[in-house]
């Protein structure tokens, strides 16, 4: 049988024979947040390590050794905070959590380590925080958003919106699927939301982090009044796939 992919479910002999096999160690980091008046404030933990173990079974499958960290379950959350439910970080905390943890894969002899992000908050600092874990470890650390990192795999699955947003039909219809207690049905005539976190006139390229509460009444961005466990099952799929083919890409290592 497959050895297991889990970190914490290795004893400390199984996780350095997966060093001395080069495993990739993917490491998803996610954030306690509100999620709108139908979905669970733990939708980006839930989210963020199915992902990342779904990618890991199918890089496993193809030949590559893996394993995934338990979830970074905190991170940069101010902008949801005027709703309550919400846990956050300043930015220099968040970054000094994740040298510790990449820190101490590097130490056990790791050589490859993705960042596997699950929090719009995180996305800006994950890019930063890869970049400078690599100089100082010197090993090749990857960061990505999963949704940003595989949109193509994302958007022909959606019917109300083009991507996934903020507790919208793709993240309920996620949660849904992993862990339907974390779905309130009867609120979901309520789920919807602006169109984008950007205001009119704000193009992508121009970053300004703004509380939700002026964005959305609801603290949703989307529409999740589409979302089904089914459609979650096919999202899960296809992301976890698409990035399993991205991540098995050896130039992406410095292996070819």
């Amino acid at each position: 049988m497959p050895r297991a992919l889990e970190w914490m479910k290795l004893t400390a002999a199984e996780v350095q024979q997966a060093a001395a096999e080069n495993a990739l160690v993917i490491v998803p980091v996610a954030s306690l947040e509100q999620h709108g008046p139908h979905l669970c404030t733990g939708t980006d933990i839930i989210l963020g390590g199915n992902v990342a173990l779904e990618t890991a079974k199918r890089l496993q499958a193809g030949g590559m050794p893996v394993i995934v960290t338990p979830v970074v379950w905190t991170g940069l959350a101010e902008h949801h905070m005027a709703f309550g439910g919400t846990v956050t970080l300043d930015s220099s905390v968040f970054l000094a959590l994740l040298h510790g943890v990449v820190g101490s894969v590097a130490r056990h002899g790791f050589q490859r380590v993705m960042l596997m992000n699950g929090h719009g908050g995180n996305a800006e600092a994950i890019g930063t925080a890869a970049t400078e874990l690599a100089v100082d470890f010197g090993i090749r650390v990857a960061g990505a958003t999963y949704w940003h990192m595989v949109p193509e795999a994302i958007a022909p699955l959606l019917e109300a919106q083009p991507t996934l947003m903020h507790a919208c039909e793709a993240e309920t219809s996620m949660v849904w699927h992993l862990m339907p207690e974390g779905v309130r049905p009867d609120r979901l005539p309520e789920a919807v939301g602006p169109k984008s976190s950007r205001v009119e006139g704000q193009p992508p390229g121009l970053l300004m982090r703004r509380s939700f509460r002026e964005i959305s009444e609801t603290g949703v961005v989307g529409d999740a009044r589409t979302a089904s466990a089914e459609k979650g099952a096919k999202l899960l799929d296809a992301i976890a796939t698409r990035a399993a083919e991205v991540l098995a890409n050896p130039r992406l290592w410095g292996e070819e």
